[in-house]
């Protein structure tokens, strides 16, 4: 089988990895071009010695390669602000989308909960690392009892976090909370970010916790488990770190709400262990990422050709 023909725009750590999990792992997509703006940066420099066409011309430049004929699908890895002027050039193109900066021009795409719904749109975005890693879980309680509030911890590697990573963390609380809300289903929803500069570099770590009406414990705990299993599948270094954590919880003021609230607290520790495809293992914020939006390129061409 002939396979789909991606190219990808930014070279920096997220890019790069991509780059890599498609040229070791993918069976049916093939890095026609990698793109970026530094002539000197690593990721060109590994993309020309893995023969994957390259351009130091950004987007612009990428169209007049002779591998911009015929592309199936464009990956993003650059920042929120670049990532409007590429769409801008590339969608009147009809060219399709993966978006892996916090730009959210496409509706938010989490793999494990809301893909089928998003198979046919024009640009798909992945919200953000942390938001990769924890709108499962509280997708995972919303299905169990309703989710008044949902707060998230994602905490990365400073050594993980690019260029790109630091120009987006404003972008990154915003749609991630977005996201939590509208993929997750929580009422209310807040993302923090951590860059945490201790050595050796930790492994990325998140802290899921969710408000939500009473219901049976061992229902919440099988909801998380079950989603837990639906993510590792494509990002096998998705664990949870400890047993989920329920208490019972009264008269306690919730964000965005008048009256004390009385339910359950939920709480979700979890690690997420890279595949140490460009960077270390420790950098589990590129790995979630990397995977999800290859499990969307793959899922929305095989569909894409099938339905054609």
């Amino acid at each position: 089988m002939s396979r789909r023909r991606v190219a990808i725009i930014g070279s920096g750590n997220i890019g790069t990895d991509l780059m890599f999990k498609i040229l070791r792992g993918s069976n049916t997509l093939e890095v026609v071009a990698m793109i970026g703006v530094d002539p000197a940066s690593d990721g060109l420099a590994r993309a020309r010695r893995a023969g994957v066409a390259t351009c130091d011309r950004g987007v612009e430049g990428f169209l007049d390669m002779p591998e911009a004929r015929g592309v199936d699908l464009v990956f993003d890895a650059t920042s929120a602000t670049s990532h409007q002027h590429n769409d801008a050039i590339l969608a009147p193109r009809g060219i399709r989308l993966v978006d892996l900066t916090p730009a959210a021009i496409g509706p938010f795409v989490v793999p494990s909960v809301n893909l089928d719904t998003h198979l046919d749109a024009p640009n798909l975005n992945m919200v953000t690392c942390g938001g990769q890693a924890t709108i499962p879980i509280v997708a995972a309680v919303a299905r169990a009892s309703p989710v008044h509030y949902a707060e998230i911890i994602a905490s990365i590697a400073s050594r993980s976090a690019g260029p790109g990573t630091r120009a987006n963390i404003d972008e990154f609380t915003q749609t991630t909370a977005r996201a939590i809300e509208l993929i997750g289903g929580a009422a209310r929803g807040k993302a923090i970010i951590t860059l945490n500069p201790a050595e050796p570099p930790i492994t990325m770590r998140d802290t899921v916790l969710c408000l939500c009406d009473h219901a049976d414990p061992e229902v919440v705990r099988a909801s998380v488990v079950d989603m837990v299993a639906a993510v590792a599948a494509y990002v096998p270094g998705y664990r949870m770190k400890h047993d989920v954590q329920i208490e019972t919880v009264s008269e306690m003021m919730v964000p965005g709400k008048s009256a004390p609230f009385s339910g359950l607290k939920i709480s979700v520790f979890l690690e997420v262990l890279g595949a140490a495809h460009y960077l270390p293992a420790y950098a589990g914020n590129l790995d979630i990422m990397t995977s999800a939006a290859l499990q969307v390129a793959e899922r929305v061409l095989s569909d894409e050709k099938v339905s054609t």
